[in-house]
């Protein structure tokens, strides 16, 4: 572990991002007591939940969408953009979204769902987003500032479900959710700093100095596109994500090149209730990704539960992407590309 011990990886991540990856299931109850703490109020909707966000504060809705599965009673949809679909009228019941408070798209959508008279509900630190559903009496589900915003997926997985509850998307998970937290504890302990046999050390160090592409499918997607983001973001390191069956029929012809034009790698992320077939075409396509000279890393969910099994994969790919900074000697922290774009989008 020397290349990952705690002092260089102390060195390197110096705003200290990694004790909000391990502490991930310590806020599993905080993040509980703040969705009830809100005060959301029975509801029903017809037409589903549509959840608006970008980034991090997005993410919880598709990782929610991947615990639920078909336990959903109605349909619960993303949307990262400005413009809301046409669907959108008061029979669906909206979840802003924006740790900030400040994010443009998501404030155009709250305006947008007001307007269509949408039951609605915000999740954030405060900012513009909470003064206005404050203002219209819109339950505020309130987060702890002073994260980044990636670093809060725990508090957004577990407010979307909450929400879905509440509106009657889907039945409430509060049991579940904590039950995850002993499996999950144990976890961040074996994967954290200072661990000898750390999964994500071993695969941090397969993946070093490749460009990763992460396979998921079904309720695995959602953790490989935060995988996926997770690199993007913390290691500083082009990173992509596909989803099978879908990749057989198009994205693996790119391995017969991509490795002459990129230093290619595979991670297959895995789920014991995937389908069997899905589970065989993991196995061929992990197959033609090695036959290229491709390093490949199969990791399955750990768990019971569909929460335990979805994020367990996200703590080990939150952990995965750190090392991956540490390796390449970037402070994790810092998003200097974003931030310079947002600059240069103005206002």
């Amino acid at each position: 572990m020397s290349d990952l011990d705690p002092p260089t990886i102390e060195r390197v991540d110096a705003a200290g991002l990694l004790a909000d990856v391990v502490s991930q299931p310590l806020q599993l109850e905080d993040a509980l007591w703040r969705t009830e703490s809100a005060g959301l109020p029975a509801a029903e909707a017809p037409g589903g939940l549509l959840v608006c966000g970008m980034g991090g504060s997005a993410v919880g809705a598709d990782l929610a969408n991947a615990v639920l599965g078909d336990r959903a009673t109605r349909p619960l949809h993303v949307l990262r953009g400005y413009d809301p679909p046409g669907w959108l009228t008061s029979d669906v019941f909206v979840l802003c979204s924006s740790y900030s408070g400040e994010t443009e798209e998501t404030l155009a959508c709250y305006e947008a769902a007001r307007v269509a008279d949408a039951q609605r509900a915000v999740i954030t630190t405060g900012g513009s987003l909470a003064a206005m559903a404050r203002e219209d009496g819109v339950p505020v589900i309130g987060i702890p500032s002073g994260m980044q915003p990636r670093a809060a997926v725990i508090y957004m997985v577990v407010g979307a479900l909450a929400v879905a509850a509440s509106c009657n998307v889907a039945p409430s998970l509060r049991g579940e959710i904590e039950q995850a937290e002993p499996l999950l504890r144990g976890l961040s302990d074996e994967w954290g700093p200072g661990s000898t046999a750390s999964r994500a050390a071993e695969v941090a160090r397969k993946l070093h100095g490749t460009v990763p592409i992460v396979h998921g499918a079904g309720p695995t997607l959602a953790p490989a596109v935060r995988w996926k983001t997770q690199i993007n973001e913390n290691a500083k390191t082009a990173a992509y994500a596909c989803a099978l069956p879908e990749a057989n029929h198009n994205e693996i012809c790119g391995w017969e090149r991509g490795r002459g034009l990129a230093p290619l790698s595979a991670v297959f992320l895995e789920n014991a209730d995937q389908h069997p077939r899905v589970r065989r075409r993991v196995e061929l396509t992990a197959k033609l990704a090695r036959d290229t000279g491709a390093p490949c890393a199969l990791v399955d969910a750990h768990g019971e539960t569909p929460f335990e099994r979805v994020l367990s994969l996200v703590l080990l790919g939150d952990l995965v992407s750190l090392y991956l900074a540490v390796l390449e000697g970037v402070d994790p922290t810092p998003v200097e590309a974003i931030e310079r774009f947002k600059a240069e989008l103005g206002g």
